[in-house]
C-alpha cells in the first residue's frame, strides 16, 4: 500500500498517510492516458477557421481569355485556387472538434496519472493551507518549503479564494479543486500539491 508523508506549510512532516492502492497504486497505462489527454486538447479547440473556397471568393465571373487558339490551358474564371486572388482547395470552414470517451477509460486514465505521479515521487501531501488573505509571496514562501518550485498543481478539496488569488501570479503554479481535477492538468505539471482533507474526498468518491 503506497505511504506518503504529511506536510505542514513549513515543510516540516507531521505524519504520514497510506493511500488507496487501486487509486494510487496502478500499473500506469500509458495508452489510455494517451487517448485522454488526446480528448481533452480536441474538446479545448475552438474550431473556429476559416477560408473562402472558389465559390466564395468576390469576382471570376468572366471567363479570361477564350476557349480555343492561345495554345493556353482553357481557363473558366480567375478565382481557381492555382490563381492569385482565387479560393482556396478544401477551405478549412467551423467545426466542433470535440467527442465523448467512456467513463471507465476516463477514470482509468485518472488512476494511471495520479499513480504515475506517487511513483516519480511528485506528490506533496500538506496538512493544510490556510491564508487569511491573498499574499502572492506567503504562497511564493509555501511552495519553497515544500520543495515545488516549478511547475506546481495545487488540489483543494473546495473554492479557497484566498489560496487561488495568491497562486495566479505565479509562473507555472495553477489550482484546482477535486471535482476539477483532470488527466492533463495532472501530467502537465511537476509537482502534484494535495492537501490531506482534499485526497481524502478523493478516496471517497473514486473507492
Amino acid at each position: 500500500m503506497p505511504k506518503l508523508d504529511v506536510l505542514n506549510v513549513s515543510g516540516e512532516k507531521i505524519g504520514d498517510i497510506d493511500l488507496n492502492p487501486g487509486i494510487f497504486g496502478i500499473e500506469v497505462n500509458e495508452y489510455v492516458l494517451h487517448d485522454v489527454v488526446k480528448n481533452y486538447l480536441a474538446n479545448q479547440r475552438q474550431g473556429t477557421q476559416s477560408a473562402k473556397t472558389r465559390a466564395e471568393v468576390r469576382g471570376g465571373g468572366k471567363k479570361p481569355f477564350r476557349q480555343k487558339g492561345t495554345g493556353r490551358a482553357r481557363q473558366g474564371t480567375t478565382r481557381a485556387p492555382h490563381y492569385v486572388g482565387g479560393g482556396v482547395a478544401f477551405a478549412p470552414k467551423p467545426r466542433d472538434y470535440s467527442y465523448k470517451l467512456p467513463k471507465r477509460v476516463k477514470r482509468l486514465a485518472l488512476f494511471s496519472a495520479l499513480s504515475a505521479k506517487v511513483a516519480a515521487g511528485e506528490v506533496i501531501v500538506l496538512d493544510d493551507i490556510a491564508m487569511d488573505a491573498p499574499k502572492t509571496k506567503d504562497m511564493i514562501k509555501i511552495l519553497s518549503n515544500i520543495k515545488a518550485e516549478k511547475k506546481s498543481l495545487i488540489v483543494l478539496p473546495g473554492v479557497n479564494e484566498s489560496v487561488v488569488r495568491s497562486s495566479n501570479n505565479i509562473p507555472g503554479v495553477e489550482t484546482t479543486f477535486v471535482g476539477e481535477l483532470n488527466v492533463y492538468d495532472i501530467l502537465n505539471h511537476n509537482n502534484f500539491v494535495i492537501t490531506k482533507k482534499a485526497l481524502e474526498t478523493i478516496e471517497e468518491v473514486y473507492a
